[in-house]
This record gives structure tokens, C-alpha cells and sequence, in this order.
């Protein structure tokens, strides 16, 4: 290319792939949003992988870390996310901390409940006080060490008390904009389907759109 350098083209995946969660809830999205392109998705629970710490200081850089160390055990391709709630009246918190905020017994009612209570004492009560969004960054790791990266985000406001018992993490208490609904009261299709069964709505199913189109093929 005169006057610069082509972009290297994304690497296409082929063969087994490693999810690198041991959050049930992530692991059935994930499995859901592979299935059309014909991967042999095994998780890394069942293969003994140990959860490595999260040190990053970004989701990007988590999702990486979670890739990168899947990838080197397994001796294959792993693909992993990181993923949280980024409320604009609290700093942006949980963000990278959502997981933790609900503790080791995984308690997001105790931990939407806290977000509640942190609200309530800003005085943010009305929906324009209570902005958000889900964030997603997901990563697919190769042995050799190459990577690639995606991204997206959802934006909405954030509902009390919380609505549904689908989905999981902060979904009952996240509305996004344009629908009158949480994510916990849509189902899995609606939520995170892609086209033609959905539109693609949650921030993983955009962040895993953009990855399909890079690195996969279709089943």
C-alpha cells in the first residue's frame, strides 16, 4: 500500500476452542452464540483449568489475561470475556469489579441491592440520574500467543426493584434503551440472539457480531 502498510488480515479460527469462564450463566451465552458456526466449544472447568487472577486495569486487559492463560494450559485456542455494569452515578462503578461486588456466594441480589442503597443516597431517583451500561470485551487467544480483541457496550437505565428471573448477574435491574423491559425478562433470544433469531441486543452479542465476522466461519 503506497504511502503506508496494509492491515494484517484477523486470524480465522478453526477447529476446538476453550472457553475460558467458570461462570455457568457466561458459558451458556457463549456456547449459545458459538453454535451456528460449527465450534467444538469445551469449557475450561471441565478441563481443570484454574481461574487465573484478573489483574488488569480494563476489561480488555482481563479478558486477555483469562484468554492468554486458557490458551498456554490447554494447548488450544480460547476465547473469553470480560464483562460488567458501568453505573455513570456511582464513577463508573462496579465496572471491572462487578463479579466481585457480589462476593464469593455470587449474591447479585445482595449486590443490585447495593447499587440501590448507593443510589438512593445521591438523591439519583429519576431515570436520567440513573444511566448505565453493560460493557463486554472479548478475547481469542492462540497458543503462539496472537490475539484479537473486540468490544461493545449497551447502554440504559437502571430499574428498581428488580425485574425477571432470566439471565443473570445485574440483568434484572438493567433496562436498555428503546424497550420497556430488563434484560431478566427477555429471554435468551431476545436478549442475545443474533440475526435472523434476534437483533443482537446485549453488549456480548455485539462484541461476539464483530468477532463472527473476523474469525469465523459459518456452520
Amino acid at each position: 500500500m503506497e504511502g503506508g502498510h496494509a492491515a494484517l488480515a484477523p486470524r480465522r479460527l478453526h477447529g476446538r476452542l476453550v472457553i475460558a469462564t467458570h461462570n455457568a450463566g457466561k458459558l451458556a451465552e457463549m456456547r449459545e452464540l458459538l453454535a451456528p458456526h460449527g465450534v467444538d466449544a469445551l469449557a475450561a472447568g471441565t478441563l481443570g483449568l484454574a481461574e487465573p487472577e484478573e489483574t488488569g486495569s480494563s476489561f480488555a486487559e482481563n479478558a486477555r489475561i483469562k484468554a492468554q492463560a486458557a490458551a498456554m494450559a490447554s494447548g488450544l485456542a480460547a476465547f473469553a470475556d470480560d464483562s460488567g455494569l458501568v453505573v455513570d452515578a456511582l464513577g463508573g462503578a462496579p465496572g471491572i469489579h462487578s463479579a466481585r461486588w457480589a462476593g464469593p456466594a455470587k449474591d447479585f441480589a445482595a449486590a443490585m441491592a447495593r447499587i440501590e442503597e448507593l443510589l438512593q443516597a445521591r438523591g439519583a431517583t429519576t431515570p436520567e440520574n440513573r444511566r448505565a451500561h453493560f460493557a463486554c470485551a472479548l478475547c481469542l487467544a492462540w497458543p503462539d500467543g496472537h490475539v484479537e480483541e473486540f468490544a461493545a457496550l449497551v447502554a440504559g437505565t437502571l430499574a428498581w426493584p428488580p425485574r425477571g428471573d432470566f439471565g443473570f448477574g445485574y440483568d434484572a435491574m438493567f433496562r436498555p434503551d428503546g424497550h420497556a423491559r430488563t434484560f431478566g425478562e427477555m429471554t435468551a433470544s431476545e436478549k442475545h440472539g443474533l440475526p435472523p433469531h434476534g437483533t443482537g441486543l446485549s453488549h456480548r452479542a455485539r462484541a461476539f457480531a464483530k468477532l463472527a465476522v473476523a474469525c469465523l466461519e459459518r456452520a
